[in-house]
């Protein structure tokens, strides 16, 4: 057949993808995640971006920042871009689209919220701050991609646990949005935003070690 099997603890798996032109992502896009923090859902798309080299594979180790106590998880569905385009249409904006992975988008909150004038940028670009995997799976396998349990566990406590039908702007909105702006090329990585049940706004707060 071809196949040959190897131990898992026997290899590294990297991201499924490896070094992308763009890697954007969406604030407050989970209408639950706004009600947590007791703020309205937004009218339009929040739009930040994270380096690229802050990306790493899904189980590599993160490597918690000297100057950060507030290193935070968010667990999101990412889509990769497989078509290039800029002044996307919604009507055309999943044909842009390869599959789909899973993102940790890592947050340092005292820079993210306190810091650096509160901008996000550097609270959430840190080096290995974007866990990315293990599978690219294509968007032809999903058969409702704003259908989808997205859950993260923390040391084996599930802390997130919610559904993509609580997207405020689903994936074609995003796309024809961000596409306003820049060109959509392959590979560019597009995080459509976390669920409710992040450290920060525990009582109290919970961060990772």
């Amino acid at each position: 057949s071809g196949q040959h099997r190897v131990p898992r603890g026997t290899v590294r798996l990297l991201a499924p993808v490896g070094d992308p032109q763009k890697v954007i992502a969406v604030g407050l896009n989970y209408r639950d995640h706004c009600w947590e923090q007791g703020v309205s859902v937004p009218k339009e798309p929040i739009i930040f971006s994270k380096f690229p080299s802050a990306i790493i594979g899904p189980f590599d180790d993160i490597v918690h920042p000297q100057d950060s106590s507030e290193v935070d998880w968010e667990v999101e569905l990412a889509a990769v871009i497989g078509k290039e385009g800029r002044h996307i249409e919604e009507s055309s904006a999943m044909d842009h689209v390869v599959g789909f992975t899973v993102a940790n988008d890592i947050s340092a909150r005292d820079w993210q919220m306190r810091r650096n004038g509160r901008q996000w940028l550097l609270g959430k670009t840190f080096d290995t701050f974007c866990p990315l995997g293990p599978a690219l799976v294509t968007k032809e396998a999903v058969a409702d991609v704003h259908n989808l349990r997205i859950r993260c566990s923390v040391n084996g406590q599930v802390m997130q646990d919610s559904n993509t039908s609580q997207l405020v702007f689903r994936l074609p909105t995003l796309i024809a949005w961000v596409s306003r702006f820049v060109t959509l090329v392959p590979g560019d990585i597009l995080l459509t935003g976390t669920p409710p049940g992040v450290g920060v706004f525990r009582k109290p707060p919970v961060f990772l070690k």
